[in-house]
C-alpha cells in the first residue's frame, strides 16, 4: 500500500502537462500559493521593522537588487531566451545530448556567476554608494547584506537550469512549487531570527529558500535524466549558440534592472519606508502578473519555440493568439479588482499595528497607478517570448531601450518634482509598461502578420469597464452603512463579499457579450470535477487548439 502511494505521487509529480491551458494552471495555482506566502513574508516585515526600523526594510530591499541584477543578467538571460531553444533542439535529437549541453551550460554560466558575486563582495561598499543615497551607517549595512545575499544567486543558478530542463520536457509542476519553498525559507528566517540577527534574518532567509527552491526539483530532474554537474566545455556548440543569443536578451532584462536601480536611487532620497511602500504595492501589482500572464507564457514558450521552427506560422499564430485573449481574459477583471479594493487589499495584506496610515493611503495610491498596466504587462511577457521563439531578441532589446528612457525621464519628474513620493515612480513605471506593451504588439504583428484579435480584445476591455463600475457601488454602501471596516475580519467579509459581486457581475458580461475563453473556464471545471480520470490518464505532449478569429 505505501510502496503504491509512493508510486503514485511520483507519477503526478513527474506527469507530463496535456495541454497549455492546464500547465499554465498548475503554474498560476502554484504562483498563487508563492504568492500568498510572499504576502506573509512582507506582513511579517512591514510588522517587526516598521514603526522605528523601516529605514533598515529599505536597506534590505535595496541590498537585494545589486546580486539579483547580476543573476537577472547572467543566469535569466541565459535561460530564458537562450538555454531553453538551443536545450529543445538538442533534445529533439537525443536526450543525452540535451543533458550533456545542459552541464555544459550550466557549468559557463555558473563560473562567471561565481567570480562575479567575488567581485560584488570585495566591492560592495563604494556599490552600495552608488545605488542608494543611505547614511554612511545604512551603506555598511547594505554591504554586508549585499555579500551575504549573493550565496543565495550562485544556488538560484542551479535551479534556474534545473526549471528549464523541466519547463522543456513539460513538467511544469515541480517548477512551479519551487517558490513556495523559496518564501517558506525567507518566512523561516524572519520569523525565528528577527528578533536575535534583525534584518539579517531576512537575508538568511533568502539564503535558506533558495536552497530549498533548489533541493525540490533535484529528484524530478533525476527522474528525466539529468543531473547538475561539472562539464567545462566553454566551446561546445550548444553552449555558442547560447552565447550568441544571449546578448541581446541580457541588454534587455539589463534595461529592466536600470529601472529598479532608478527605483531604489529616487526612493532613497524620500522619507524612510519609501522603498519598502514601492515593493509593498509592487508585490500586489506582480500577483495577477504571475498568475496570468507568467504562467501562460511559460505555459505556451515551449510549444512557441517548436512551431516557430515551422515555416508555416499559422500554428504558432494560433498558440500566440489563444495565449494573448487568456490571458486578457484573466488579467483585465483582476486590475479592476485591485483598482477599485486597493485599500481594504493594502490593509489585509501588510496592515500590522506598526503600519501606520499614511503609509497604507500611499501603498494604496501607488497601488492604483500600478493596476493601471497590469493586463497590459501581463501580455508583454507572451509578447517577449514569441519573438525570443522566433530568436529575434534584438526587438525586444530596443522596444526595452525606449521605456526604459521614458520611464526614467517620466520617474525624475513624477517622483521629485510632481508627485513627491513614490506614487510618482509608479505611475512613470506604469506609462512606461503600457508603451513596453504596445511597442511588442507591434513588433509580433509586423513578424507574423495580423493575429486577428482586436475585436475580442475590445469587448473584454468593455466588459472589465462594466464589472469596475459594478464593484465600486457596493463598496462604498457597504462600507458607509454596514461593515466597521476598522476590525479585521469585517473588512475580511467586505473585501470577500465586493470581490464576489464583481466576479460575479463580469462572468454575467462574458457571457452577454459572448466571450469566448468563458468556455474554456468551464472547461477547466468541468476536468476538476473528473480529476481522478485524468491523472489515471496516459502521458501527452502539449498541444494547442485553433483559435478562431
Amino acid at each position: 500500500m505505501v510502496n503504491r502511494i509512493i508510486s503514485s505521487s511520483q507519477e503526478f509529480f513527474n506527469r507530463k502537462s496535456s495541454s497549455i491551458l492546464s500547465a499554465a494552471a498548475i503554474i498560476g495555482i502554484s504562483y498563487l500559493g508563492s504568492a500568498i506566502l510572499g504576502l506573509i513574508r512582507n506582513h511579517l516585515l512591514a510588522a517587526r521593522f516598521f514603526g522605528g526600523l523601516e529605514a533598515d526594510l529599505d536597506v534590505y530591499f535595496a541590498a537585494f537588487v545589486i546580486p539579483d541584477t547580476v543573476f537577472q543578467l547572467l543566469v535569466v538571460g541565459a535561460v530564458s531566451a537562450a538555454f531553453i531553444p538551443v536545450y529543445q533542439e538538442y533534445f529533439e535529437k537525443s536526450a543525452e545530448e540535451a543533458h550533456d549541453l545542459a552541464n555544459a551550460a550550466l557549468t559557463s554560466v555558473g563560473f562567471f556567476l561565481v567570480i562575479l558575486s567575488i567581485v560584488i563582495a570585495i566591492f560592495a561598499r563604494p556599490l552600495a554608494g552608488l545605488l542608494a543615497h543611505f547614511p554612511p551607517e545604512k551603506l555598511d549595512l547594505m554591504a554586508n547584506l549585499i555579500r551575504f545575499m549573493s550565496v543565495a544567486q550562485i544556488l538560484f543558478a542551479v535551479s534556474a537550469f534545473l526549471t528549464g530542463v523541466l519547463q522543456s520536457q513539460r513538467r511544469f509542476l515541480i517548477p512551479a512549487l519551487a517558490p513556495l519553498f523559496y518564501n517558506l525559507g525567507t518566512i523561516s528566517g524572519i520569523f525565528f531570527l528577527s528578533s536575535r540577527f534583525g534584518i539579517y534574518s531576512a537575508a538568511i532567509g533568502v539564503v535558506l529558500g533558495a536552497l530549498l527552491h533548489m533541493a525540490i526539483q533535484l529528484p524530478t530532474a533525476r527522474s528525466v535524466g539529468f543531473w547538475p554537474k561539472i562539464n567545462w566545455q566553454p566551446k561546445h556548440p550548444g553552449v555558442l549558440s547560447m552565447i550568441h543569443l544571449m546578448p541581446p536578451r541580457a541588454l534587455a532584462l539589463g534595461l529592466d534592472q536600470i529601472e529598479r536601480w532608478v527605483a531604489v536611487n529616487l526612493s532613497s532620497l524620500m522619507a524612510a519606508g519609501s522603498l519598502s511602500i514601492f515593493n509593498f504595492a509592487r508585490q500586489l501589482y506582480v500577483l495577477p502578473i504571475l498568475l496570468f500572464g507568467v504562467s501562460l507564457s511559460q505555459a505556451s514558450f515551449p510549444s512557441l519555440a517548436k512551431e516557430a521552427l515551422i515555416e508555416d506560422k499559422t500554428r504558432f499564430k494560433s498558440t500566440l493568439s489563444k495565449s494573448i485573449l487568456q490571458i486578457f481574459f484573466f488579467a483585465l477583471p483582476a486590475s479592476v479588482i485591485i483598482l477599485v479594493l486597493r485599500i481594504p487589499l493594502v490593509r489585509l495584506a501588510f496592515g500590522a499595528k506598526n503600519f501606520p496610515w499614511e503609509a497604507t493611503l500611499l501603498t494604496g495610491k501607488a497601488l492604483a497607478f500600478f493596476s493601471l498596466s497590469i493586463a497590459p504587462q501581463a501580455v508583454t511577457n507572451t509578447l517577449t517570448r514569441a519573438l525570443h521563439a522566433l530568436k529575434d531578441t534584438k526587438t525586444p532589446l530596443i522596444i526595452g531601450f525606449i521605456t526604459m528612457v521614458v520611464f526614467v525621464s517620466l520617474a525624475y519628474f513624477l517622483g521629485l518634482i510632481t508627485e513627491k513620493n513614490v506614487a510618482g515612480i509608479t505611475l512613470a513605471l506604469t506609462l512606461g509598461n503600457l508603451l513596453d506593451f504596445v511597442l511588442s504588439y507591434w513588433a509580433v504583428r509586423r513578424k507574423v502578420g495580423s493575429l486577428g484579435i482586436s475585436v475580442r480584445m475590445i469587448k473584454m476591455f468593455i466588459v472589465s469597464l462594466l464589472t469596475g463600475v459594478s464593484l465600486w457601488l457596493p463598496l462604498r454602501l457597504l462600507d458607509q452603512l454596514i461593515f466597521d471596516t476598522t476590525r479585521t475580519v469585517p473588512l475580511i467579509i467586505l473585501t470577500l463579499i465586493v470581490g464576489s459581486v464583481g466576479f460575479s457581475v463580469y462572468l454575467f458580461f462574458c457571457w452577454l457579450f459572448e466571450i469566448e475563453e468563458l468556455q474554456d473556464v468551464v472547461n477547466i471545471v468541468k476536468k476538476v470535477g473528473n480529476w481522478r480520470k485524468i491523472l489515471a490518464s496516459s502521458d501527452e505532449v502539449l498541444e494547442t487548439t485553433p483559435t478562431s478569429n
